[in-house]
């Protein structure tokens, strides 16, 4: 007969996704000064992302099934075919296990030269258990319009680490994935239209209207009137013609100091890692909350039923199910209205919630108009 089990479950008005709650502020520090490289980029100095398909050989017999992965095969016979080899196209395909069809991807810098070197990131796309020790082989990396932009080839490094015997294997970190440092060569050129034209345009990380305007002033302040703010996000600077004069021009300019203005108050709720993330800027008004959970508790206890003398059947297990539910209330607790986030912090523990339950008090807040902040779920 098995011992008693006890399953607990509990209810709350909303889904009750466990919730970490975390508040990260400077309560009373005032915003400090950043320059204008870290609050805005230059329009056209951008990566560019690049992606070819490859092969991968020289691993430990921990490469693709080549039975269940018919691309890998195609793969290799070309490649075979280009260099002078020509496989049966009948019969049993090679069985390999030490050759892995991957993904490379990159990042192109600005103003990337031909011969430069860039890192490449190398990912599995079979049903191969390791790339650690393999060797990519020469893989033309594409631009989105079609073009090789740089070749990739090299020895991977994979972080990961993993071992098995006898049915059982033990794995640190990730093994379908790995890097080489350096492992791509630039081929062609992406030309950039900084150079160009009479105007800089500097992009604001974030829209902000107040922002583009100290920023204009700090400008204008330090080397003239040259800025003007086209909208919210873009801001445009008569920059010189010269090119050794602009490039001093652009390098005097990025390392000013701006005060940023105050962002929105925003609380983010990121549902996947159950954080909760508030700015300083978070206000609540005064209001009331009360708080409880719904509690579920059944008790289940197995017996064994078995026939006697005088009665004819057979031996059966019995469930016997105890059902309780208990509802723990909370009192009503009034909120005083919040200054500044290190009081809404305050006043949201006194109420005893648990992380997972902060979400419901968010929202009620927010739908009650007590909330003054944006409340997003991401």
């Amino acid at each position: 007969m098995r011992g008693p089990r006890r399953f607990v479950r509990r209810f709350a008005a909303v889904s009750r996704i466990s919730f970490l709650a975390l508040a990260v502020f400077a309560a009373a520090a005032p915003a400090h000064a950043e320059r204008i490289k870290d609050l805005a980029t230059v329009q056209g100095v951008r990566n560019n992302q690049l992606l070819g398909y490859g092969l991968v050989v020289g691993l430990d017999g921990s490469g693709d099934q080549t039975t269940q992965t018919p691309f890998t095969v195609q793969s290799l016979t070309n490649l075979l075919s280009q260099l002078g080899v020509n496989l049966p196209t009948t019969g049993q395909p090679p069985q390999l296990r030490n050759v892995a069809a991957v993904m490379v991807t990159a990042n192109l810098p600005p103003y990337a030269k031909a011969g430069q070197q860039i890192d490449v990131t190398v990912s599995s796309m079979g049903n191969a258990k390791s790339l650690r020790g393999g060797t990519l082989l020469m893989t033309p990396l594409k631009g989105a319009d079609g073009q090789v932009y740089a070749m990739a080839q090299g020895s991977l490094a994979v972080g990961g680490v993993g071992a098995s015997a006898s049915g059982s294997s033990a794995q640190i970190n990730h093994l379908s994935a790995g890097r080489i440092p350096a492992g791509a060569t630039v081929e062609r050129e992406v030309p950039s239209a900084v150079g160009q034209g009479g105007y800089i345009h500097y992009e604001l990380n974030t829209a902000d209207f107040d922002t583009a305007r100290r920023i204009v002033d700090a400008i204008n302040r330090e080397v003239g009137p040259v800025a003007q703010a086209v909208d919210g996000r873009q801001i445009r600077v008569s920059a010189p013609d010269d090119p050794n004069a602009r490039i001093a021009f652009l390098g005097r300019i990025e390392n000013l100091d701006v005060k940023p203005a105050m962002l929105p108050a925003k609380v983010i709720v990121n549902s996947r890692t159950g954080s909760v993330v508030m700015n300083q800027t978070v206000r609540i008004d005064p209001c009331a909350v009360a708080h409880g959970n719904l509690s579920v508790v059944i008790g289940t206890q197995n017996s064994v039923s078995q026939p006697n003398a005088f009665s004819q059947g057979q031996t059966a297990g019995v469930s016997n199910s105890d059902v309780q539910i208990k509802q723990d209330g909370t009192a009503l607790i009034n909120l005083k209205g919040g200054a500044n986030l290190a009081d809404v912090v305050k006043a949201l523990n006194t109420l005893g919630a648990k992380p997972q339950d902060m979400l419901a008090i968010l929202q009620a807040m927010k739908v009650a108009g007590a909330l003054r902040a944006e409340l997003e779920i991401i």
